[in-house]
């Protein structure tokens, strides 16, 4: 398998090339449109053919590269059902699967930082956007969050994929790459809690500043990131 982690300085932004083989099909997480023309050299390097850009949810601190991935490439554009816009090119929901060649990902459907928030599962891996990040979670605050929807995505959900499963989150702010199931049970912090309510009421005073982008992006990414959403 190819895989590839990429890294936004200016947001922290994770983005994942994933591809069966060489000369095969790919699929790109999280693109950022910045760097758009990064993510097509080496596609094309590597001899792939991207057939996917998919986003987790609709992100507050960037602006999505989806659409002019899908202009530039002819790929498919994928949010969720519950981002609740027209511009992608397909849908997905819980129980749906994307798949490049015979490389499958399982669709969890985990709100809680946003309404519309997914986590994409393989054998070994969980991409998880921003409802599980290392050593923390992701705040609830804007998008229709809910921190007891949270609690139910990590604890119901997350939580109970095998420990060795890895972590790729869609943000790190401290330098981490990668975590396990098994790390963040025992040393996430904000997973060491009693009940729903002591997580609810961690969630609702953390009194975090709004993403500096938020008002550009959060529209922008309405329209997967293009000036218009045809």
């Amino acid at each position: 398998m190819i895989f590839r982690q990429l890294f936004d300085h200016e947001s922290s932004t994770y983005t994942y090339l994933l591809a069966q083989r060489i000369g095969g099909e790919a699929l790109l997480i999280d693109p950022v449109k910045s760097n758009v023309d990064q993510y097509i050299q080496l596609v094309r390097e590597m001899d792939l053919k991207l057939v996917f850009a998919v986003d987790t949810h609709i992100h507050a601190d960037h602006v999505t590269g989806i659409g002019e991935l899908r202009q530039s490439t002819g790929c498919t554009s994928a949010m969720g059902e519950m981002s609740n816009t027209d511009c992608v090119s397909l849908h997905f929901n819980e129980g749906d699967k994307l798949k490049v060649d015979n490389l499958y990902l399982d669709i969890l459907y985990t709100p809680g930082h946003t309404d519309d928030s997914y986590s994409f599962v393989m054998a070994d891996r969980v991409f998880t956007g921003d409802t599980l990040l290392i050593r923390g979670t992701g705040r609830t605050d804007f998008q229709n969050g809910d921190p007891a929807d949270q609690y139910d995505s990590l604890f119901e959900k997350l939580l109970k994929l095998p420990e060795q499963t890895l972590v790729y989150p869609a943000h790190d702010y401290n330098g981490m790459t990668v975590s396990t199931i098994h790390e963040e049970r025992l040393f996430n912090p904000r997973l060491q809690i009693a009940d729903k309510q002591s997580y609810v009421e961690i969630m609702n005073n953390l009194q975090l500043d709004n993403p500096r982008l938020m008002d550009v992006a959060v529209p922008a990414n309405r329209k997967c990131g293009l000036k218009s959403a045809a």
